[in-house]
């Protein structure tokens, strides 16, 4: 005959015990995936390298065009980039260049201001460079365009945030053309507004259409 049958009760000290080591690893675990995010947001968002890009050297400097960007997470220098591989294709004399204090617009013909949006403005470089540029701005043909991720659909309300990025900008210039290009996402641009662990699951989102940027590029200043 079997003997009485032995349950494993689990006593309330047990009971604190295996909660309190769940909860202990838990919170380790979150810890772990902070620094791991942290270290890998820290490799992939260092310090940005502006670059500088020329085409069409062998062009008129009759017909010298400046692309001058400012970028965050180097979305908008890249479009800046084909933009002006484009105008040299139609036979400018294009300098790509980031918007610095010591950016000057001597011997430019047109000029092409592009910033990336954040917090639905332009980058407060682009704004500054504007403002302290007004009265060179006015003697050239100008363009601005901006690039940013939100606000792609064809709605009033949309159409009415892609409007107000340049509200602080019109005050200063009068251009000829503004244009908006889709932008992308990446974990720089969500390590600026997200938690570094959420910043750091982020997938890329490109929503860049570059026929239209070249296309765009193509009749510019015609």
């Amino acid at each position: 005959m079997d003997g009485p049958v032995k349950t494993n009760k689990i006593t309330r000290r047990d009971f604190l015990k295996i909660t309190g080591f769940t909860l202990g690893g838990s919170i380790l675990t979150c810890f772990g995936l902070n620094y791991l995010a942290s270290r890998s947001l820290e490799a992939e968002t260092g310090r940005l390298e502006k670059s500088e890009f020329t085409f069409g050297e062998a062009n008129s400097v009759d017909t010298s065009v400046l692309v001058a960007y400012a970028t965050y997470a180097g979305s908008t220098m890249e479009v800046a980039e084909a933009i002006g591989k484009e105008l040299g294709a139609r036979g400018f004399r294009v300098a790509v260049k980031p918007i610095t204090d010591t950016l000057h617009l001597n011997g430019y013909k047109a000029v092409i201001l592009g910033s990336a949006v954040q917090y639905g403005a332009w980058l407060p470089e682009a704004v500054d460079f504007v403002e302290a540029n007004q009265q060179s701005l006015e003697k050239v043909r100008v363009a601005l365009l901006s690039v940013h991720i939100q606000n792609l659909e064809d709605d009033p309300t949309s159409r009415a945030a892609r409007l107000a990025y340049l509200d602080g900008v019109r005050p200063f210039v009068q251009a000829e053309e503004e244009v908006f290009f889709a932008g992308r996402f990446d974990r720089r641009g969500a390590a600026l507004l997200l938690p570094k662990l959420i910043a750091w699951a982020m997938p890329d989102m490109d929503k860049r259409d570059w026929k239209k940027i070249r296309t765009w590029a193509q009749t510019v200043f015609a």
